[in-house]
């Protein structure tokens, strides 16, 4: 039987406990959506974060499915509840922008990751971790210009149609291609510039919906018997092990010889697995659990008003099937 003066104390080690967590800064790391293995690792970042300072608590949250207003009202729900620090992958960039304007003026710390806000809408935030998402689509055009050096037909693939890493991509790849600047992201679509010209029916957009994205190139490649060049700017195309492989698999023997090129952004897992089946020409990979891990000190400094840089990038994977069992991490 407890005494009251070890009920008394159970209750001032409760007390004790609840300030340990109060002391903590809570941190929200809010992905485009819940179902994607490549924020799974973005997670696994924050969390290890958590585990390396006791002063950090992890809170990963976002949308289950892809969802533009739902990811939206999440973060205007960690303002009403007093978050110290908001990172997010904005999924609708200028709408973001608006949500945020609550976040700073309650003095919450603002940062973008993967994906950031308009030039124009940047100055909501302090600070973007991740990739240059412009290189990316560079790297993919690369590859397709070594593979394909007269050009040829085109369909590129993108995400949501307001998202600005992924519009950012998509000038990436065009203006390599073309040799030329096209002006705003995403640029306009090739018409012959070095010989390449984009198909109608392209760009596929897919709101990072990998049912929806593996549909849009298996559609297309039975249309298209002709298409030189299929590029992916997320990985979205082949979350989806079996069904992408069976989407592919007939069109393997033109990618050996040559005459057709499958290039598609990131490198997780199952992605590698593909390139090595020859199922993927090339693949340029991004380093989501290292952008998980930097938001939450990125925001810890913020909130101590330490100065941080601004853009913080993460770096590229760029594999091929020459490379495939050296290239990540180099």
């Amino acid at each position: 039987m407890r005494t009251v003066a070890s009920l008394a104390m159970l209750a001032v080690f409760a007390m004790t406990g609840a300030a340990a967590a109060q002391d903590k800064l809570k941190l929200a790391l809010v992905p485009k959506a819940m179902n994607n293995p490549f924020y799974d690792l973005a997670r696994d970042g924050c969390a290890q974060a958590e585990k390396d300072d006791a002063g950090i608590e992890c809170v990963y949250i976002g949308p289950g499915e892809h969802t533009e207003m739902e990811q939206i009202q999440i973060v205007q729900d960690l303002i009403s509840q007093g978050v110290d620090g908001i990172a997010v992958a904005p999924s609708n960039a200028p709408a973001m922008a608006k949500a945020l304007r609550g976040a700073k003026e309650a003095g919450i710390a603002i940062m973008t990751w993967d994906s950031d806000l308009l030039p124009e809408d940047q100055g909501m935030r302090s600070t973007y971790v991740g990739t240059k998402n412009y290189d990316i689509g560079v790297e993919l055009a690369k590859i397709a210009m070594g593979r394909h050096p007269d050009g040829g037909t085109l369909c590129l693939q993108t995400g949501g149609a307001a998202a600005a890493n992924h519009n950012e991509r998509l000038l990436g790849v065009r203006e390599t291609l073309a040799g030329a600047k096209l002006g705003d992201p995403p640029g306009s679509e090739l018409d012959g510039q070095n010989g390449w010209t984009e198909i109608a029916g392209c760009p596929l957009i897919t709101d990072d919906d990998g049912n929806k994205a593996v549909q849009g190139m298996t559609d297309i490649l039975a249309a298209n018997p002709d298409l030189t060049d299929f590029i992916s700017t997320g990985a979205f195309t082949q979350w989806y092990d079996n069904a992408y492989r069976q989407a592919v698999e007939p069109y393997k023997a033109k990618m050996e010889d040559g005459t057709l090129s499958i290039l598609v952004a990131d490198t997780l897992p199952m992605q590698m697995e593909q390139l090595a089946d020859g199922l993927s020409d090339g693949q340029v990979g991004q380093r989501p659990y290292e952008m998980g891990y930097k938001s939450m000190f990125i925001m810890k400094e913020l909130i101590e008003g330490k100065d941080v840089a601004d853009p913080i990038y993460t770096g590229l994977d760029v594999c091929t099937a020459e490379n495939a069992k050296t290239c990540l991490g180099s």
